[in-house]
């Protein structure tokens, strides 16, 4: 079996190099539902799958321009092979639409049985992602816990095999969700010294205010996210002009993703970079967004996972395009993965795991602001 591992290892790393844990007993949260397990046996040289349902807890009342939780569903995934583990998770934030009830259904639909050998990523995803035409939460969980393995199985973490460098990595900006000025106070107080950047929510009649309170504390840079909330394209842009002496430096999904030949108006007029979010899913979704924003907001569990993530990053870089890694509410294990893309990105919104009180993972740092990549294989996590 180390022979076959070894060979494996080469031949991999080889084909990386040119296109550029085991798990532990009882760790499942008391809040978890029972655990699934797809393959009944499992047997050494077989993927073995398994998932259970997660609620995160958030610290805080979470805001934005047309909703608030308290919490957000979550399922955890974990794929194992010859004794390894490999993690992964599905976060399901309301507007996507998926649920703890249809991502478990996508799971029991998958069957690993044929595939024995793990590094045949290509083969495996491409056969997932055929199960259906959405899902795209349960299909990134999966990709992720794959790539969690086999980055485990050759003992290195994907920056690397990405041909990365971790010292690129940027910071992280900090999300401060809409709320009364005596809160938003409070928040970025409570955030202000550890970030360099904050990212706050608008789109709704409060925004000068929002931003006013928030200089009351700090002036450090503000990303602004409008989560399609602004109606009017002109005042959209006296907005962005109004923002940018404010010390704004983006702004992402300023109006309704429908309303692409207004967000290109405005694109073509803004002293600021757009970017796309709602408005951008999957790889095949950048050709019919070039010219009406400056970049795109790449996030695993809209675009099902690390593999799509980091195509559509190089495809985004070679139209010109400026590019941004987000994330959901998520544990550490769905941040880590994505915090493997961020040496390569301009902006980087990897605060997920911060806005949580369960996180079941040790993984990617934020120190003095920074993404900070752990050097362990895989996507860099260990359980708690």
């Amino acid at each position: 079996m180390t022979t076959r591992r070894e060979f494996l290892k080469k031949a991999t790393l080889a084909t990386v190099g040119s296109a550029l844990a085991i798990s532990k007993a009882g760790a499942i949260s008391s809040l978890a539902a029972p655990l699934f397990n797809i393959n009944k046996t499992a047997r050494p040289g077989k993927l073995t799958l398994r998932f259970f349902p997660y609620e995160l807890r958030l610290r805080h009342v979470f805001t934005v321009a047309t909703y608030s939780r308290t919490s957000t569903p979550d399922v955890q995934v974990e794929l194992s092979y010859e004794g390894i583990t490999g993690y992964g998770e599905a976060s399901m934030p309301q507007y996507l639409g998926q649920t703890v009830q249809s991502v478990t259904s996508f799971l029991r639909k998958v069957d690993l049985s044929t595939f024995s050998d793990p590094f045949q990523i290509d083969d495996i995803l491409t056969y997932v992602d055929s199960l259906s035409p959405g899902d795209s939460a349960a299909k990134a969980a999966i990709d992720i816990a794959l790539h969690d393995l086999v980055g485990k199985l050759l003992g290195a973490p994907w920056y690397k095999l990405w041909g990365l460098n971790k010292s690129k990595a940027p910071s992280t900006t900090f999300t401060i969700g809409i709320d009364t000025p005596d809160v938003v106070r409070q928040k970025t107080r409570e955030c202000a010294d550890k970030f360099n950047i904050l990212k706050v929510k608008v789109g709704r009649d409060n925004d000068k205010e929002m931003i006013n309170t928030i200089r009351e504390v700090t002036s450090l840079p503000i990303a602004v996210d409008a989560n399609q909330g602004w109606t009017d394209r002109e005042q959209a842009l006296d907005m962005i002009y109004w923002l940018k002496e404010r010390g704004i430096v983006m702004v992402e999904q300023p109006m309704a993703k429908e309303r692409k030949d207004d967000i290109a108006w405005i694109t073509e007029r803004s002293p600021l970079p757009i970017f796309a979010d709602e408005a951008i899913q999957r790889l095949k979704d950048i050709k019919d967004i070039e010219g009406a924003y400056t970049g795109i907001n790449i996030k695993l569990m809209k675009c099902t996972g690390m593999r799509e993530a980091w195509k559509m990053l190089n495809y985004a870089r070679a139209r010109g395009m400026k590019v941004m890694v987000g994330c959901m509410t998520e544990t550490s294990c769905a941040v880590s993965a994505a915090a493997q893309l961020s040496p390569a990105v301009d902006f980087a919104d990897l605060d997920g795991n911060l806005l949580i009180s369960n996180d079941r993972f040790d993984g990617m740092q934020v120190v003095k602001g920074k993404i900070s990549l752990p050097d362990r294989p895989g996507i860099g996590v260990t359980l708690k």
